[in-house]
């Protein structure tokens, strides 16, 4: 009777309500999320044979990884892009949501977010195969500046490289590296910065003491945001980035599909998230510090 009578009681509290929230979601999660990359993992450490796999467990798959030049080479190369393409995106989209949060009329900030989201109405396979037409051998930009009689030549370095990768990624990924700055910089109180400035602060001194620490926990959140798919990315390398701009992505296809080494595959694929799991403590890390503030 005791036992029922608890029963009944947690039946009747939040917390059963809770779990019977979230319960469907998190079964969602495992089925679609966990098993696919528990299967990975596992696979990562069998054995390949012809056309089979051999359950044989080994680490042969991540000496392989790790040690092979192609491999090595090709994640350094994925990590140093999304890199790169966070660093340009974040430095890019701080200018434009500062702007909208601190000069553009209240009345008209949702108009501009609108604007800066307009990109997102196209397929972002279109707009890949855009950046592709913009900057071909007889692009835009080529045609462009030979029509002006700048270049004699069109240029080679901005397509089907590493820089055509960088350069595609960092627009696509804009929006999303746009919004949580401008989130970040409109929580933070006008008045701290009058008082800074009534305190002899310059206007650059008190954005550099007061308004970009206060928006460190937007920019941390862009990193993320914009680090984490751009360094597993497939469709934008394999368009654009011709054989110098692969990326891991390619790499797993190239082994699943084509070679058909699953064993190999997984484990390269278990690396890159490693790496990109690594990264993410590292910036959540930091995030917490700015959160919490100079002791």
């Amino acid at each position: 009777m005791e036992q029922e009578t608890r029963w009944g009681r947690f039946r009747r509290s939040e917390a059963a309500q809770g779990y019977l929230m979230v319960g469907t979601p998190a079964l969602y999660a495992i089925l679609l999320l966990g098993a696919p990359l528990a299967t990975i993992i596992l696979y990562s450490f069998l054995t390949d044979g012809y056309l089979e796999i051999i359950r044989d467990f080994t680490f042969a798959n991540y000496r392989e990884a790790w040690t092979n030049e192609l491999y090595r080479s090709v994640m350094l190369r994925s990590l140093w892009v999304a890199a790169a393409v966070t660093a340009v995106t974040v430095l890019l989209a701080f200018p434009v949501a500062y702007f909208v949060s601190f000069h553009v009329a209240p009345d008209r900030k949702s108009l501009w977010l609108f604007l800066i989201t307009i990109p997102f109405w196209t397929s972002y396979l279109i707009r890949v195969f855009l950046w592709k037409v913009i900057l071909g051998f007889n692009g835009v930009v080529n045609s462009g500046l030979m029509g002006l009689g700048i270049i004699d030549e069109p240029l080679t370095f901005i397509l089907y490289n590493v820089n055509a990768v960088v350069i595609t990624l960092a627009h696509a990924y804009a929006p999303f590296a746009i919004l949580p700055i401008f989130v970040a910089l409109e929580k933070i109180d006008r008045s701290l910065l009058e008082a800074g400035q009534d305190l002899g602060e310059s206007k650059v001194m008190t954005f550099w003491r007061v308004t970009l620490p206060l928006a460190m926990p937007g920019v941390i959140a862009s990193v993320l945001i914009v680090f984490i798919p751009t360094i597993g990315d497939y469709v934008t390398p394999a368009l654009v980035g011709g054989p110098e701009g692969r990326m891991v992505a390619n790499l797993i296809q190239l082994q699943y599909l084509k070679l058909d080494n699953y064993p190999l595959g997984s484990a390269i694929a278990v690396s890159a998230m490693s790496i990109v799991t690594v990264v993410s403590l590292i910036f959540l890390f930091l995030n917490r510090r700015f959160l919490r503030g100079p002791k």
